[in-house]
C-alpha cells in the first residue's frame, strides 16, 4: 500500500470518527462532554489538512498528522481515565458532593451545573466506553501517521 493511500485512509477514518461522534450526538441523543469535544479537535485538524497534503510538502503535514493523532490518543485515555475514576477530569464537567447544602446553594448549583459530566460512561460496546473507542481508534490511526512519516519514498 502506498503512502498516499495510508493516508486517504487514515484521513478518512478521522473523518468517519466525526461522523460517527455527530450521529451519537444528534441521532441517539447522546451529548458530548468538554473532553469529548476535546477529543474532536485532532480529527477536524485532520480533516481541514488532507487537501493541502497534495499542495504543500508531505513531510511537515504528515508529521502535523502523527502529532495530532497522538494527542487524540492522550485525551481519550485520559478521558477514559476519569470515566473509570482513576484521576480527576476538567473541574468544569464534575459535579460535587451536594451533602450538607441548603436548598438555595442547592438550587444555584443545579442552575450552575455543566449538562453533561465527563466521568460518567453513558455508552459503551463491548464495555469500551465512547472515549475508550476513540483512544484506540486514535491509537492505530497514530501508527498509520507515523509509520507513512518514518518512509523515505513519499509514493
Amino acid at each position: 500500500m502506498t503512502t498516499r493511500q495510508m493516508i486517504n485512509i487514515a484521513s478518512a477514518s478521522s473523518l468517519a470518527v466525526i461522523l460517527g461522534a455527530y450521529s451519537f450526538e444528534f441521532i441517539g441523543g447522546f451529548f458530548p462532554c468538554k473532553l469529548c469535544y476535546w477529543q474532536r479537535y485532532p480529527h477536524f485538524l485532520i480533516i481541514l489538512m488532507f487537501p493541502f497534503i497534495y499542495f504543500f510538502p508531505w513531510r511537515i503535514l504528515i508529521f502535523v498528522g502523527t502529532g495530532s493523532m497522538l494527542i487524540s490518543t492522550i485525551l481519550a485515555f485520559y478521558h477514559v481515565g476519569v470515566e473509570q475514576k482513576y484521576w480527576p477530569g476538567p473541574n468544569s464537567c464534575m459535579n460535587p458532593s451536594i451533602e450538607g447544602l441548603t436548598t438555595d446553594q442547592l438550587l444555584d448549583k443545579i442552575m450552575s451545573a455543566p449538562l453533561v459530566r465527563c466521568d460518567e460512561i453513558v455508552w459503551d460496546l463491548i464495555g469500551i466506553s465512547m472515549a475508550g473507542w476513540n483512544a484506540l481508534i486514535s491509537f492505530c490511526l497514530f501508527l498509520i501517521w507515523f509509520y507513512c512519516y518514518l518512509k523515505d519514498k513519499i509514493e
